[in-house]
């Protein structure tokens, strides 16, 4: 089979992509208005019921991102025995009773409803985060996986942008309406449950988890549209003769064990150079960083750097296949360090340079800009990549602990950085992101064109054999061009 048969049943692979992503279109909406409690600054102006001191109650709205951790690392065992999809539509459940809770809260004058709805989204944020990334991961094919892992992203900044919009005070942002708004929930997680049903189970899980070879095909013939399949289950069958070699992986096992080690700790350092960034600490107080360069309408710059946000991430999306995800983790590191710099001596000359605040403006825009092109996107559906079916949902789990753990440090301790070093604050980010940059350059691998079994194969190995396998693929357009001699593609 050749590569301009996958290219002929993309959309196959797109529209199985898209709908796990639809209740991702609510989840980020939910850390952009409540997250930072009453220091929020985000989609217009605070609503004033939400900035009354009940709402402000030790930075209540951080339970979303403090909450999401444990089920980030609990959820283990329900993607490892779990089916993907129905998974999925059990972890709906959370986002529907969350936001149902959020929503009566006001009519109900209970703000208990409202933190009690806050947690429950919080264990959602926590599932979803590792379980859409990986059934992506696991359907698409090798030459789109990368492209259809950056639909994550976008399904976020998607939201992120919605909310900015629907948070004007203009719209649903107001006292009578902000109910409606943080109720809305409902409605994209309604839409993936009624939608969610009619894609395909990953067949990789079908066949090496439950050993079910004939929903396995089932499933490859939906998604490839051909009824012969055989040379796709081939390789499947490879990774569960390997994946039958080892026992059940841990995670105290990514730690301990040689063959683990190094792809895990790729794994969350890329997790921490998405979340420490300082992208969030950009989107959470963006309004207030405008106030403070000058900006005659803060709130509006916010939303023109949601709409960047999201135009950027579409421009990742056909990157990613072309050039690389190493390189374009690079790339975005490399621009948002620049940035960091150019924004510290942009809001230090503020004072005594007025024209300053266009050139702070500018940084900001390119800060996002330069996040949606590589550390955005890649860190979701790198992970997913980097391991095998075996030790994979330990891996997600760990991977995303260590993001929403990051998540929460930021928008709970960058209001005190501010503070604390004022103007200068984003040279920490921009030393966070040197190193990061390094350590990138010297550690991590090029995934592209790669399969899952020869990523995995090569760190145990020896961690330089994936370096030497890139050099043996460069030349190669695509997966398939390599495969042609009797492998197959993911």
């Amino acid at each position: 089979m050749g590569a301009p048969v996958w290219r002929a049943h993309s959309h196959r692979y797109t529209h199985h992509s898209v709908v796990p992503f639809g209740s991702h279109l609510l989840y980020r909406r939910h850390d952009l208005f409540l997250l930072c409690g009453r220091h929020l600054r985000m989609a217009g102006q605070a609503n004033p019921f939400v900035r009354r001191p009940i709402f402000g109650l030790s930075h209540h709205g951080l339970t979303n991102t403090a909450v999401a951790q444990p089920p980030s690392t609990a959820d283990m065992d329900v993607r490892h025995r779990r089916m993907r999809r129905k998974a999925m539509l059990i972890n709906n459940l959370f986002a529907f009773i969350g936001g149902g809770l959020m929503g009566m809260a006001k009519i109900s004058r209970s703000f208990e409803m409202m933190i009690l709805g806050r947690f429950v989204i919080g264990a959602y944020c926590g599932l979803a985060s590792g379980l859409v990334p990986m059934y992506v991961g696991e359907i698409a094919p090798t030459s789109l996986r990368g492209a259809l892992g950056t639909l994550h992203q976008l399904a976020i900044v998607t939201g992120i942008l919605i909310a900015q919009v629907l948070g004007l005070e203009s719209l649903l942002g107001s006292e009578e309406l902000w109910p409606v708004l943080v109720g809305v929930t409902v409605l994209p997680t309604v839409l993936q449950m009624v939608l969610l049903p009619f894609c395909p189970e990953s067949p990789r899980f079908l066949y090496i988890i439950r050993c079910q070879e004939n929903h396995a095909k089932s499933g490859l013939r939906r998604l490839t549209g051909r009824q012969e399949v055989g040379d796709l289950l081939a390789e499947m069958k490879e990774e569960k003769r390997r994946m039958d070699m080892e026992r059940k992986v841990s995670i105290a096992e990514l730690f301990r064990s040689p063959m683990y080690r190094q792809p895990i700790i790729i794994a969350i350092l890329l997790q921490l150079s998405q979340q420490l960034s300082g992208v969030n600490a950009i989107f959470y107080y963006s309004t207030s960083i405008f106030q403070k360069a000058g900006v005659q309408s803060p709130v509006y710059a916010t939303i023109g750097a949601g709409v960047v946000n999201c135009a950027f991430t579409v421009v990742s999306l056909f990157l990613v296949e072309r050039t690389g995800r190493r390189t374009l983790h690079m790339l975005g590191l490399s621009g948002m360090c620049g940035c960091a710099i150019v924004m510290t001596i942009a809001l230090a000359l503020l004072d005594s340079v007025p024209w300053m605040s266009y050139i702070s403006m500018l940084a900001i825009f390119g800060f996002v800009a330069f996040f949606e092109v590589g550390p955005g996107p890649i860190p979701w559906f790198f992970v997913a990549e980097l391991f095998s079916q075996g030790p994979r949902p330990a891996a997600m789990a760990v991977a995303g602990f260590s993001n929403w753990t990051a998540n929460f440090i930021i928008g709970f301790g960058f209001q005190y950085l501010a503070e604390l070093c004022g103007p200068y604050v984003f040279l920490i980010f921009a030393a966070l992101l040197l190193f990061f940059l390094i350590f990138t350059f010297f550690r991590v691998p090029e995934t592209r064109g790669k399969t899952f079994d020869q990523i995995s194969a090569s760190f145990s190995q020896h961690p330089s054999a994936m370096m030497d396998l890139d050099m043996e693929l460069g030349k190669r357009s695509t997966e398939l061009d390599y495969l042609g001699g009797g492998g197959s593609l993911d």
